[in-house]
């Protein structure tokens, strides 16, 4: 897993080209030739950068599912909407379609966000409204969520 590190705010032109900051781009250098797949998210009106090599992990677990179960089959079927497989030119650019584009509402400004191993594309003014959701109590929520978590010996809670 090659870990993404950082939030960048950028500009998207007209034609929905956007250009990926350097020290991202750096990050992504070993992505550049297998491409990237770039889809909807599942819990947020934001896209997904996936590296070819993340999707192909998550795909092994998707394919996992019997495609028999009507549970199953509709997530399959929702995760996979708008899913793009597209490419960083020579430039460090990349083309949102226009689907996608209208998804995530975004405008002119946008956030690159990483997520762990993806990165998350926003519309500037929904990304700051999501992390300054004044509905969710951070603390709280890092209690619950890596509180109990502690399977190693290196010091950190």
């Amino acid at each position: 897993m090659n870990t993404i590190i950082g939030t960048y705010e950028c500009k998207v032109d007209a034609k929905g080209r956007l250009m990926l900051p350097s020290p991202l781009k750096k990050q992504l250098t070993a992505s550049l030739q297998e491409g990237f797949v770039l889809k909807r998210s599942v819990f947020d009106a934001c896209l997904e950068l996936w590296p070819m090599a993340e999707w192909n992990l998550m795909m092994l677990k998707i394919n996992k599912l019997n495609r028999f179960n009507k549970k199953n089959n509709d997530f399959i079927r929702k995760f996979m909407a708008g899913v793009k497989v597209i490419e960083i030119d020579d430039l460090g650019r990349l083309l949102i379609p226009k689907d996608l584009v209208s998804f995530s509402k975004i405008s002119k400004d946008v956030v690159l966000s990483s997520k762990v191993n993806i990165v998350e594309i926003w519309d500037k003014d929904l990304y700051e409204k999501s992390i300054g959701d004044d509905d969710i109590d951070f603390a709280d929520l890092a209690e619950e969520v890596m509180g109990n978590l502690n399977d190693d010996d290196n010091g950190i809670s």
